[in-house]
């Protein structure tokens, strides 16, 4: 959620961090702040943009070579300048940034108060840093030794970095359940909550694990020590990020642009992994593991937000095809319960950033219960990926825009080429099918080209409803997850409340709310369940809705009932959510810049949310 960037080298630190902090914004935020070292803390902090804090920053001399900065959104206390990040210690000589809750904040609070310290912030973070203080200067401790102390004592999630104005020559950082990346560069550090901020300098990174605390000194030293103060020896990987991912390249807005790479990072996730010629499917991360997948009594699938909207599409995928009992949880729920979990069943989490905190929190449950653990993530070196068994990255890219489009899809390929395999491998479906469904996939790419084409006529159609006040979608079977996928978009980033519905499900309730001020948008592309759909159209019809289909080229009979129709290409029915999905991401993104609404970074959300 928040943002971390710190500098510490040969360089002005300043232009670094706030590059930085810009770099981060994507991740959602309400403030920033940063404080820069030089012989004195000065900082500057401001409720809104980075380009506020800049202003703010403008009159101040912020000349120096150690710096931190921070985006927040807020968790402890309002959105203001005084909540901000960074926080001070009691007697100015701690400056701390902060990723993460703090749970037992209130008890330390309040001993910390017992003996004299007095805070201004309604923040958990400024009582980390009251309580490294209270360490440092009562046992006389080292500035890692402070935080290690403080950091036996708090209970919660943390990537914290933290520099002493006497001594002015190292920085601190650590992690518990939030990410932190070190960047190594010629004479200079970096540490940032992802690389985005780091691929400029240098693509050489450490990943800090849990409870790791890394001390940086200028003169070009590290070490890693864990919470037993053990000596830690770190991998040093090499990031294949370039700089061009993290700009827009001539589009209007990040989710533009990651809307339109799809049939590129569709075709990166199925690269090495599929020849339909020749006959196989290969999902490289399942073969260690392959035979122990296979006879799984279940497969639990554990995710949130869009990843959840996938395992959906993956539950279709995987009982139709392999015959293997699914079942897909909210990670936020699965790890609150008291779930049914055993050696028998594989838990497959699903996360474009491999950081989120709820379903990081229910792998580690499954783990405890003796199930396979296996990882779908976009980020390489994430805390995902490194806590499961065995996994698949999506090779989508850095996906900037908070509202998720190609990781959706990425996902989608990578599970279906799973369920493939396992259906293949299986018996469960014939050869002629898995070839035809294999040449079929193949061709996904070229087809989304194809409905991207469209964009123009999705965008009128967006100005036709772009003042409406709710929405409903409507999908069955395979496109059942896609109606849902579609309503999040158009929440997320346009504000417009919208649901989405099983198709059959509409007589149940949501019927009541249709009216003629109404848009019901129905992916009409089921060969199974046609005369299903078209019943449901005539229902919609019936109480003067505003019908937008999403329908397979050539289709006249559903085109000649709606008010608006989107065709995609034909092709085979379980592939059908990574087609139909395209143009209600394009509806969405073009109805939020309609009315004007921040489409790359929406009101309250987060890119990543790694606290609970």
């Amino acid at each position: 959620m928040c943002g971390i960037v710190a500098y510490i080298g040969t360089q002005q630190a300043y232009p670094i961090v706030i590059e930085g902090l810009k770099r981060l914004e994507y991740r959602g935020y309400d403030s920033a702040g940063i404080s820069v070292l030089n012989g004195k803390i000065t900082t500057v902090k401001k409720k809104g943009k980075v380009s506020e804090l800049e202003a703010a920053a403008k009159d101040t001399d912020i000349r120096g070579d150690i710096g931190i900065g921070h985006t927040r959104w807020a968790t402890h206390g309002k959105p203001d300048d005084i909540n901000a990040h960074p926080h001070l210690s009691g007697n100015g000589r701690l400056a701390l940034i902060h990723n993460g809750i703090i749970e037992n904040y209130a008890t330390l609070k309040k001993a910390l108060q017992d003996i004299g310290h007095t805070f201004i912030s309604e923040t958990d973070t400024e009582v980390l840093v009251h309580l490294i203080e209270a360490y440092q200067e009562r046992e006389n401790l080292s500035l890692s030794q402070a935080v290690r102390r403080a950091l036996e004592k708090v209970v919660g999630a943390y990537a914290i970095v933290v520099i002493d104005q006497q001594n002015p020559d190292v920085i601190v950082g650590a992690r518990k359940s939030s990410p932190l990346v070190m960047g190594l560069g010629n004479d200079e550090y970096f540490l940032a909550s992802d690389a985005s901020p780091i691929i400029k300098y240098t693509n050489k990174v450490i990943y800090l694990n849990d409870e790791e605390i890394v001390t940086i000194h200028k003169n070009g030293s590290y070490e890693i020590i864990n919470l037993n103060n053990e000596v830690q020896r770190p991998e040093v990987l090499e990031l294949d990020l370039k700089l061009e991912e993290l700009e827009k390249e001539g589009y209007d807005h990040y989710m533009l642009k990651e809307i339109y790479q799809q049939p590129v990072t569709i075709g990166e996730s199925m690269r090495g992994r599929i020849n339909a010629h020749d006959g196989w499917v290969l999902v490289g991360g399942m073969q260690q593991y392959i035979t122990r997948i296979m006879s799984a009594k279940r497969i639990i699938f554990a995710a949130c937000g869009t990843s959840w909207h996938s395992a959906l599409v993956a539950e279709y995928l995987i009982e139709e095809l392999a015959r293997i009992p699914v079942e897909v949880e909210y990670a936020s729920e699965l790890r609150y319960r008291n779930p049914i979990i055993s050696s028998d069943d594989v838990v497959i989490a699903i996360s474009q950033s491999g950081e989120t905190a709820d379903t990081l929190a229910a792998l580690e449950l499954a783990k405890e219960k003796g199930a396979l653990v296996y990882g779908i993530v976009n980020v390489v070196g994430s805390s995902i990926a490194r806590v499961t068994h065995c996994g698949s990255y999506t090779h989508a890219g850095p996906e900037i825009g908070v509202a998720s489009t190609k990781a959706f899809t990425s996902q989608l390929t990578i599970l279906t080429l799973m369920a493939l395999n396992l259906g293949h491998r299986r018996g469960t479906i014939s050869e002629d099918y898995f070839i035809q469904l294999a040449y079929a996939m193949e061709s996904i790419p070229d087809k989304v080209t194809k409905v991207l084409k469209q964009d123009e006529k999705i965008k009128y159609i967006a100005g036709e409803i772009k003042n409406v006040s709710n929405a409903l979608y409507l999908g069955r079977g395979y496109n059942f997850p896609v109606a849902l996928e579609g309503a999040l978009k158009l929440k997320e980033i346009s504000y417009i409340h919208a649901e989405g519905y099983p198709a059959a499900e509409m007589k149940h309730g949501p019927i009541a709310l249709i009216d003629e001020n109404m848009p019901v948008i129905i992916i009409a592309t089921n060969k199974s369940a046609y005369d299903k759909v078209v019943s449901n159209i005539q229902e919609v019809k019936a109480r003067k809705a505003i019908v937008i289909s999403v329908v397979t080229e050539g289709d006249t009979k559903i085109k000649e009932m709606s008010d608006y129709c989107i065709e995609i290409p034909e092709t085979e029915e379980p592939l059908t959510p990574l087609l139909s999905v395209i143009p209600l991401q394009l509806l969405a993104y073009h109805i939020a810049v309609m009315r004007g609404c921040d489409v790359d970074q929406p009101r309250n959300l987060a890119k990543s949310v790694t606290v609970e």
